[in-house]
């Protein structure tokens, strides 16, 4: 009777996979002991290595200690509880309890770059409670004694209020191994949205543009999370939206809604391809944007078309000019294939400002 096979339940070593990788890139840099010789890495990067003393860069507080926890293996394991799942031998989706940073960890061997879409909703560092109160005593205690905010007898126990020296040090040190981790898991065209408000909006921005490059932010999406006005905020200045950051592994691209090309049509054969007339007017008055009102004059016959008083025109009058000159308004892409050859007028003048869906109803003025 042969043995089990044991498996190696340990986490990924993930500093060692990087030193393994950068050998393969360079051989050179391997030394007698199987270390890394740094000099020999900067020769070999040649100008590619910034050898300054003042660099751009985000730093805080215990930042070098969150290498070490990214690189600590986990050996923890994860047991299944077929008695509170659904379907457990042939659901293909999986649900996971614990200290996310140790399930980030254990979750590097199998799921390695193979993550499409991440979402986390982190401790937003209000100054009231530095984390979501959970059911885990065990899993809680572990985490409170990792931020510092109990010792290991459970003793010194306290939120990360403002008055704390080190009130942002210790959300970034939360964060910044998560977000590491997380982005290992991530595929090439894979995204992480991660939702935060104004406490630490700008450090997580910044915190991202590290991990992740500062080429990977998306956007942001600021979604209104209150109707009503908040009586107990003491500044006078209620905020009532929230964000949620979009940041991507490296070739993610986010698809809209389907764009209608059945509006498009390209009756003359204009050589630039299909084309639509549009509205060019714009979205202020003459009080708020004086410079969007003024006439537009006919170039051949001279008549001179007026704006709303409401809304004036999208461009200033230099550049319309310059877009009527040369027969293409619809130069700028955002309005892309908008405006075919020229300005269009209604025929009537009655309605400048009115969207425009008939050829027919409306003239072409050609530079």
């Amino acid at each position: 009777m042969t043995d089990p096979e044991k498996l190696d339940l340990r986490s990924d070593d993930i500093a060692e996979e990087k030193r393994r990788e950068l050998l393969r890139l360079f051989p050179e840099i391997r030394t007698e002991g199987g270390k890394l010789d740094f000099e020999r890495l900067k020769l070999a990067l040649g100008e590619a290595v910034d050898v300054g003393k003042e660099r751009y860069g985000m730093n805080w507080p215990g930042k070098a200690d969150c290498f070490r926890t990214i690189q600590a293996p986990s050996l923890g394991t994860l047991h299944p509880c077929p008695e509170e799942s659904g379907d457990f031998d042939t659901t293909e989706n999986l649900i996971i309890e614990g200290d996310n940073l140790e399930v980030l960890k254990l979750l590097q061997k199998s799921y390695l770059g193979k993550v499409k879409m991440i979402y986390i909703d982190p401790p937003y560092n209000t100054g009231n409670d530095f984390i979501y109160p959970d059911d885990y005593t065990k899993s809680l205690q572990t985490y409170l004694e990792y931020t510092g905010q109990v010792d290991t007898e459970g003793r010194k126990f306290g939120t990360n209020t403002d008055a704390d020296g080190r009130f942002h040090s210790k959300w970034l040190n939360m964060m910044y191994p998560r977000l590491y981790l997380a982005r290992n898991l991530l595929r090439e065209d894979g995204v992480i949205f991660i939702s935060i408000d104004d406490n630490e909006i700008d450090n997580l921005r910044k915190l991202c543009s590290e991990v992740y490059g500062e080429e990977a932010t998306l956007g942001t999406i600021v979604w209104r999370r209150r109707q009503v006005p908040d009586n107990r905020n003491f500044t006078n200045f209620s905020p009532d939206h929230e964000y949620v950051l979009a940041i991507a592994r490296s070739d993610a691209v986010l698809q809209g809604e389907t764009k209608d090309l059945t509006k498009y049509s390209n009756p003359d054969n204009d050589f630039r391809g299909p084309w639509m007339s549009d509205n060019l007017t714009g979205l202020a008055n003459a009080q708020e944007r004086p410079n969007l009102h003024y006439d537009i004059v006919h170039p051949v016959t001279g008549t001179r078309y007026p704006p709303l008083s409401s809304r004036g025109w999208c461009y200033e009058e230099a550049r319309m000019r310059k877009l009527n000159r040369a027969g293409s308004p619809r130069a700028d892409q955002r309005r892309a294939r908008t405006l075919g050859k020229g300005v269009i007028m209604p025929a009537n003048n009655a309605g400048i400002g009115n969207r425009f869906s008939d050829a027919a109803d409306a003239s072409l003025l050609h530079g």
